[in-house]
């Protein structure tokens, strides 16, 4: 039996619905909002993703700020780009594409953003409120992980609070974006959650841990990692991997860490690449955007009122 495949595209639908809504709210209060993107360089999938959030913005009529520097761009040059960015009052949410070249500092990129403009929750300080539960924004792609697996939840009848309380949650990758947050985001369910990284596939041991997985969040970055012999039947796959392979045609193509199509006959859900986790992720950050929107007009308000 095939596994139930879970349509992200359907699910980006309905929370676009959504957002459009909470802007037009904003609107109707005069609150300002702008999504500013800073990317040094560019790579074939940030490329990707920053036309996949201008579009995004011009449906939603977001003013969108992007800001691309060369690939020599110093850090004092980046820095000064984001303080730019930080005092514009009509950006109310700053991401920074990754990766970023190896002469540039991320922990020092991501520091010098304002934490009120900080959607992606890179900053020290929104990390930190992360891993204690009580977070100003949650990082689009594990956000939309859950949303994903929560609205599926719900569309097969099964109590979410239930299910999580009952499930190993195991997660493959350990990035500060996303592995490290889907952690975070499964201890906040009362799950029980496992976390991993491509090591453990070097050391022959990936299937010892995946194999137990109720739910399988796999976010490594290698093509394929994760093979029929590592699921059991009852898992639901959450493909976060977003990776260009080229074919024999010269066509470059977006492939997951999941090697689909042995695994999907396997599992009881999962999510497809493309169509799966990226859809949803470029509407959560939107929706984050609009956070930050709230946030940041209440900040400004709070600094001119008189001491």
């Amino acid at each position: 039996m095939s596994a139930q495949v879970i349509d992200g595209r359907a699910c980006a639908r309905a929370l676009k619905a959504s957002v459009a809504a909470e802007i037009e709210q904003l609107r109707e209060e005069r609150l300002p909002i702008g999504l500013a993107t800073v990317m040094v360089g560019g790579t074939y999938g940030s490329l990707a993703y920053e036309r996949r959030l201008r579009r995004l913005a011009a449906d939603l009529d977001v003013p969108y700020v992007p800001r691309k520097l060369p690939v020599t761009v110093s850090q004092a040059e980046l820095d000064d780009t984001i303080a730019e960015l930080n005092a514009a009052p009509g950006v109310s949410g700053i991401l920074i594409l990754r990766p970023l070249p190896p002469h540039l500092s991320e922990a020092a990129t991501f520091q010098s953003i304002h934490p009120a403009k900080d959607i992606e929750a890179v900053h020290p300080q929104n990390a930190g409120l992360l891993a204690l539960g009580v977070p100003r924004y949650v990082p689009s792609t594990a956000a939309s992980a859950y949303h994903l697996l929560d609205t599926w939840l719900d569309s097969v009848g099964e109590d979410r609070a239930d299910f999580y309380h009952r499930s190993l949650i195991v997660v493959v990758g350990r990035s500060n974006n996303v592995g490290k947050p889907a952690v975070s985001l499964g201890y906040d369910r009362q799950a029980a959650v496992e976390s991993i990284d491509e090591w453990a596939s070097r050391t022959g041991t990936l299937g010892r841990h995946t194999r137990r997985a109720d739910v399988l969040i796999v976010a490594a970055g290698r093509p394929g990692l994760i093979r029929a012999e590592h699921v059991n039947d009852h898992a639901v796959v959450i493909d976060v991997g977003i990776n260009p392979r080229t074919g024999p045609d010269g066509v470059t193509h977006m492939v997951g860490d999941v090697d689909h199509d042995t695994v999907a006959p396997r599992v009881r859900a999962i999510t497809p690449v493309p169509g799966g986790v990226g859809p949803v992720t470029d509407v959560w950050l939107l929706r984050n955007t609009v956070a930050a929107a709230r946030l940041n007009s209440a900040r400004l308000l709070s600094s001119q009122e008189p001491s």
